[in-house]
């Protein structure tokens, strides 16, 4: 009886820590950050939405469909300036350059784009981007 106290309690301290989400930190951010630019460098939209918090991802593919920017945007570069990351390690700021060109305009265009991750159900989720190619489109 004694025996079944402690380990009671030991069982309930560990089943509540195992349930607490812990963010994976930069090192599991960075990889997210840097596979989004790639997909959308390379229009694969389908796999770039993955990465975006669950109620934006169907607004995000209907507007690559209706923009048809499977055809006319093409992102010709990017650079990861930035990394943030929030004192509680739930959120991060990230800030990267993007050049790119949406048909018919023959200009390339270059802005600092600032986007907001958040680590939820295990994993980083873009949440909001304001500035370059998809500016507008995120709550």
């Amino acid at each position: 009886m004694r025996l079944l106290v402690p380990l009671l309690l030991l069982a309930l301290l560990g089943g509540a820590c195992a349930h607490t989400p812990k963010s994976t930190g930069l090192e599991g951010l960075r990889p997210v950050v840097e596979d989004f630019h790639q997909r959308i460098r390379w229009k694969d939209f389908r796999g770039a939405a993955k990465y975006l918090v669950p109620e934006s991802r169907e607004v995000f593919l209907r507007t690559r469909a209706d923009r048809r920017d499977d055809r006319d945007l093409s992102i010709t570069d990017f650079e990861l300036l930035e990394v943030q990351l929030a004192p509680d390690g739930m959120r991060a700021t990230v800030v990267t350059r993007i050049q790119w060109m949406r048909l018919p305009s023959p200009s390339e265009q270059t802005a600092t784009v600032t986007s907001e991750y958040v680590f939820r159900d295990r994993a980083w989720l873009l949440e909001r981007m304001d500035e370059g190619p998809f500016a507008g489109e995120f709550p």
